[in-house]
């Protein structure tokens, strides 16, 4: 490894701790200062690094957009697949992992429950986005602009009694999944499956994915589901630090 290449390294990996001065950042590396100013210089250029007003060094955006990328060619799905097999043992219920593509939310991945009754889903197969709790997790994340166009372009099917009907009831749903951190679909789409989902992060706190757990009312009450949760809190926090996420 060139000696640039080390040092420039060594103080990307110092950045990685937190805002660094130019200062503070040459006693890391141990040369002087002009050398780490010409290397931030550089780094600056291609967007690794950027300076703010009070002249400290950050990591920049060419970096997230680099670990974005090394992400997506690993796939969320094999970086979740661990967790929610723990889950599903963990637990015994179904487990999904979903994401929003195209204006859609799909189902990304499932582990079936250990009891007899099966839930109607499948890999690959698109989730109503008014009447899911993953669903609800992944829209909660977008603009408030987008978010309420979305709301404004669903046709709202009512599924069973308890599905939302109408943009102002599920922006004020989504607002209070944004708030509390989980979203819950109680028995909205299916009239006896509950289900409890929460949102997976990247590196930079933006929504990627949402895991939930489902539950036939026949086996656990509504009670109980949501007793599921400290768990399912566990996991998605597990998967989102395994996607660069650090928790505030």
């Amino acid at each position: 490894m060139s000696q640039s290449l080390g040092r420039a390294l060594a103080i990307l990996d110092e950045l990685g701790e937190g805002p660094r001065t130019l200062d503070e950042l040459a006693a890391k590396v141990g040369v002087h200062k002009t050398t780490v100013l010409r290397l931030l210089r550089t780094m600056e250029s291609g967007r690794f690094v950027h300076r703010d007003s009070d002249h400290r060094f950050h990591l920049g955006s060419r970096l997230f957009a680099l670990a974005g990328a090394a992400l997506e060619q690993r796939g969320i799905r094999d970086v979740a697949a661990p967790h929610l097999a723990r889950l599903n043992e963990e637990t015994g219920q179904t487990i999904h992992l979903g994401v929003y593509e195209g204006g859609n939310v799909i189902y990304l991945d499932k582990y079936d429950s250990r009891h007899s009754i099966r839930m109607y889903s499948r890999v690959g197969l698109s989730m109503p986005l008014h009447a899911t709790a993953i669903a609800k997790v992944l829209l909660a994340d977008l603009p408030e602009p987008r978010r309420r166009r979305v709301a404004e372009e669903i046709e709202y099917t009512p599924f069973t009694e308890h599905t939302l009907t109408g943009p102002d009831r599920l922006l004020d749903e989504l607002s209070r999944v944004a708030d509390q951190g989980y979203a819950l679909d109680d028995a909205e789409h299916e009239t006896f499956i509950r289900c409890v989902a929460a949102p997976v992060r990247d590196a930079t706190g933006r929504v990627i994915a949402a895991v939930s757990i489902s539950v036939p009312e026949v086996v656990l009450s509504r009670d109980e589901v949501l007793a599921l949760l400290p768990a399912l809190l566990d996991t998605v926090h597990a998967i989102s630090a395994a996607c660069g996420h650090t928790a505030p």
